[in-house]
């Protein structure tokens, strides 16, 4: 999958009971950012990034961090539709991200902060089977709300939590992921001072691989 040609994808994702259930789009294989990547026109957008966090929050909650390049379209839930509604929620900090978890199973598939909306969508149009390879047709979905959505300005923020993407899926594998040394390990933690620049090749001090 390395020296293949990065190409956006759909994946399944759930929390461990099914009771919620989504799909993230992802370009693999993944490259990671560096300092001779181009610097963004649209403020709006980010760049797709696979990492673990050492802060208490993250390491604790067993999140691996995937923020996808542009969350209103790479990101959509098909159930709970009222997210912020039907699901546990946990903030820390500030409060004002949202780390949200299914009340049966307690499985966190995302964190989040900003604005959702419902949408009418065509599946088959944007090229997702469901997990046998069949159509899905047209769902009513929730996902992040385009306008505004800024996150590196205005707030907003979206990390999926690879964790819970469906395993037996075509070109994902976490462990690969590792290998080939397309996560960063970002250092957050709170008694080591000030946010170090994400690296590679090993984790910060209370992280782990």
């Amino acid at each position: 999958m390395s020296d293949s040609t990065p190409t956006r994808r759909p994946f399944h994702g759930s929390c461990h009971c099914g009771s919620v259930q989504y799909i993230i789009f992802l370009t693999l294989p993944h490259k990671i950012p560096s300092i001779a990547t181009p610097p963004l026109t649209d403020s709006s957008r980010s760049i797709q990034e696979l990492y673990r966090c050492n802060c208490t929050a993250c390491h604790k909650a067993g999140h691996f961090h995937i923020r996808t390049a542009w969350s209103p379209e790479d990101f959509m839930l098909l159930s709970p539709l009222n997210p912020m509604a039907e699901l546990g929620d946990y903030t820390c900090n500030n409060g004002r991200i949202h780390w949200l978890f299914c009340k049966k199973c307690a499985g966190r598939c995302f964190i989040f902060a900003g604005k959702g909306e419902t949408a009418k969508v065509d599946l088959d149009e944007m090229g997702v089977k469901d997990r046998d390879g069949g159509k899905m047709g047209k769902r009513t979905i929730w996902r992040p709300k385009a306008e505004g959505w800024d996150e590196r300005e205005s707030g907003c923020y979206l990390s999926v939590n690879g964790y819970t993407v469906d395993s037996g899926q075509e070109e994902f594998e976490l462990g690969e992921f590792t290998a080939n040394k397309w996560v960063g390990y970002v250092d957050c933690l709170e008694l080591n001072g000030p946010e170090r620049e994400p690296r590679y090749d090993k984790p910060y001090e209370g992280g782990a691989f």
